[in-house]
């Protein structure tokens, strides 16, 4: 399967970048990241708290094949409708710390539009250990489900 999100990590940093075009207007693809029915979609998790707004914070929870339940949660320190959002992340009860987000919503074209994330982990290491894990593929795999779930949403409501 083709790799469409493209992630950029320089050695020695402790951020990295990841850039994704999809086929969809710039305020559809933001409502992927605003409104709880679409993330639980294609996140694959429950949603428990999401505060759309500056200040305000979210809690995701999700069960493992195994039924083990984790946590994700944050803070939503800027809320831009259709062009940005600034947000912390935590993957509670791991040995990973607090993340910084960084997302920016583009518009290409009418019909399609750009999602920048940058990401900051608290050192190297920390971002390095997270590059291991299947990050690239799980990422990925989200954003096909992002464009499959909109897409479908776009096509309904026409």
């Amino acid at each position: 399967m083709e790799r469409k999100t493209r992630i950029h990590a320089e050695d020695g940093k402790q951020d990295l970048t990841m850039t994704r075009d999809f086929e969809l207007p710039v305020a559809l693809l933001f409502r992927a990241y605003a409104e709880a029915d679409i993330v639980e979609q294609w996140m694959g998790t429950k949603v428990l708290k999401l505060e759309s707004r500056r200040h305000g914070s979210y809690q995701y929870e999700t069960t493992d094949p195994r039924g083990n339940k984790h946590n994700f949660s944050g803070v939503i320190h800027e809320f831009v409708p259709n062009e940005r959002i600034v947000r912390t992340f935590e993957m509670e009860g791991t040995p990973f710390g607090v993340q910084l987000e960084f997302y920016a919503f583009e518009p290409v074209t009418e019909d399609s539009s750009r999602l920048r994330m940058h990401v900051v982990y608290r050192s190297v290491a920390e971002r390095d250990q997270i590059l291991q894990l299947p990050f690239a593929q799980g990422i990925n795999m989200a954003h096909n489900r992002i464009q499959d779930i909109l897409t479908k949403l776009k096509n309904d409501t026409l």
